[in-house]
């Protein structure tokens, strides 16, 4: 998918650089990523979703792997691989956040054995959208 100036004369730009303008756009002046624990490690980036405290208890136990949960009075956030969000859109009552980066410095409440923090995307999502009453939607078009 690409995108161009109302000219008919301007750049095209591709989504992924549409996605990482957005990215660059960020105002915050003192960003707080959630820690990842000691030992652990992120190899492929690190991104966060959020979603309101009342549901994460639902989700966890619909989970095949779960990864590192933060928690504070108003959400549960999840670790994801960095991208997470590429081609899905996660329900409207979640919020992706990319760098993991949080308002408040959220309590851990589940750690993985082993050295990735991660929770895997998709069962998150498809859990997400099943506790939510949502339908999945895979409505963005990836080219190869």
């Amino acid at each position: 998918m690409a995108v161009s100036g109302a000219s008919g004369g301007g750049q095209v730009l591709s989504l992924d650089t549409l996605v990482r303008l957005r990215r660059g756009m960020r105002t915050s002046a003192a960003p707080r990523r959630l820690p990842v624990p000691e030992g652990m490690t992120i190899p492929l980036g690190c991104d966060a979703v959020a979603v309101p405290a009342r549901f994460g208890p639902l989700i966890l136990p619909r989970l095949p792997r779960v990864g590192c949960v933060y928690a504070d009075d108003a959400h549960w956030w999840w670790i994801v691989p960095s991208d997470s969000d590429y081609a899905l859109e996660w329900p409207a009552s979640a919020r992706y956040v990319t760098g993991a980066v949080v308002p408040e410095a959220p309590r851990l409440i589940h750690r993985p054995a082993g050295t990735v923090p991660y929770t895997p995307p998709i069962p998150l999502y498809l859990a997400l959208c099943r506790v939510m009453g949502t339908t999945p939607t895979w409505t963005k078009h990836i080219s190869a």
